[in-house]
């Protein structure tokens, strides 16, 4: 089973489409790489053709991040992205600040399919 890799960062903070296109630069790459990403800057689409409360996509990002071995916090300012790091925190969960510290830490493959 491939590492599942949370991509958390800015998302409203600055121009949307810009953070959207840098977490969708960094997804191809872990996918590149062999990882498994979850990116959940892509949901700004879902929202394009269903209004949601803005606490009911952060709750959803909850869920899929307890599911992952690893979060990867892209930079700059975003309470939300803090928000998930203080949960990968207190779920055990790993947080890297870089690709590079991800590569060399968190295998692509997990053995025995965890």
């Amino acid at each position: 089973m491939r590492t599942r890799v949370f991509i958390s960062g800015p998302l409203t903070r600055g121009d949307v489409a810009t953070n959207v296109r840098r977490a969708l630069r960094v997804f191809h790459g872990l996918l590149d790489h062999g990882y498994a990403p979850f990116c959940p800057h892509l949901f700004v689409h879902a929202e394009e053709h269903r209004k949601r409360p803005r606490e009911a996509w952060l709750q959803l990002d909850n869920e899929w991040l307890a599911t992952c071995h690893a979060v990867l916090r892209l930079p700059g300012k975003s309470p939300g992205a803090d928000a998930e790091v203080a949960l990968a925190n207190q779920l055990g969960i790993p947080v890297f600040l870089s690709q590079i510290d991800l590569y060399e830490c968190e295998p692509a493959e997990r053995p025995g399919g965890e």
